[in-house]
């Protein structure tokens, strides 16, 4: 397995308004173009506590699978509308991890 990890830096008093983006997103559907991806397992996003970066996570069932799906138009579809520059406070930082042990309760 695969974790996805974007950290995005959001803009002071944008918080709500990158929030939005994701929440108001109807996930709930199959068709939804993440949900219904091959190889996609599931979707987190992060608050933070301190002034840190967001951080979105996916998990895939393989690093092929995530390339497939950036490299699609779902992909090109999930992300238009992605939100006013304003909101960002840098550029993301995306970075790939492989699962080597899990633990669960």
């Amino acid at each position: 397995m695969y974790v996805i990890c974007n950290r995005i830096p959001v803009a002071k008093g944008h918080e709500e308004e990158f929030e939005k983006l994701f929440l108001e997103r109807d996930d709930s559907q199959s068709q939804h173009p993440l949900r219904s991806f091959p190889g996609f397992i599931r979707n987190d996003i992060l608050r933070p506590t301190k002034e840190e970066p967001y951080i979105v996570l996916t998990y895939w069932d393989s690093l092929a699978d995530f390339e497939a799906w950036t490299n699609s138009e779902s992909f090109r579809e999930a992300h238009k509308g992605r939100g006013r520059s304003e909101i960002f406070a840098g550029h993301p930082n995306l970075e790939i991890h492989q699962v080597i042990k899990s633990t669960v309760k």
